[in-house]
């Protein structure tokens, strides 16, 4: 929480999203450190209606169409598909999303995404947003590989711009 805190004070213009949040006492830190949204893996409902009365933006996890409408149920029109590509890619979230495309939900996928696929997501309607663990790889945060991350996030630039 101390690095939110940091990140929300110094660079306040940033967009800032904090995972993986799994209780509603997470919730309550992530909002009081600055966060402008919270992404869990799952759907809880505890977790959900917490963010609701904190005012903090929140996409619960979901990979099937009984999450989803677990999700909707509790108010969100904006999930997390996760692990998206281990439960069958793009081809699974078109299937899924199909029956639910009148209500407007979107989808911000995470879980095996890459510099490869990325444009493929967000090249869908219903996709504003993706999430990528290899732009910022945990044995490069160990070790304090700065430039590294740095290349890393300048190339998936390079290839948003290069995509549009």
């Amino acid at each position: 929480m101390g690095a939110v805190r940091r990140i929300a004070e110094e660079v306040p213009e940033i967009c800032l999203g904090v995972g993986t949040i799994l209780t509603p006492e997470q919730v309550l830190e992530v909002k009081e450190a600055g966060a402008a949204f919270g992404v869990a893996p799952g759907l809880n409902s505890r977790v959900v209606k917490t963010a609701a009365e904190a005012g903090l933006p929140f996409a619960p996890g979901v990979c099937t169409p009984s999450e989803l409408e677990g999700a909707i149920a509790l108010g969100c029109r904006f999930v997390k598909f996760f692990p998206a590509e281990a439960s069958g890619g793009l081809k699974y979230l078109r299937s899924m999303a199909a029956p639910y495309q009148h209500l407007g939900i979107q989808y911000f996928p995470l879980g095996g995404l890459n510099a490869v696929n990325m444009l493929d997501y967000l090249r869908e309607q219903n996709v504003p947003t993706i999430g990528g663990s290899w732009i910022v790889q945990s044995d490069l945060v160990a070790n304090g590989d700065w430039a590294a991350f740095t290349q890393r996030a300048a190339e998936v630039v390079k290839t948003l711009n290069q995509g549009n």
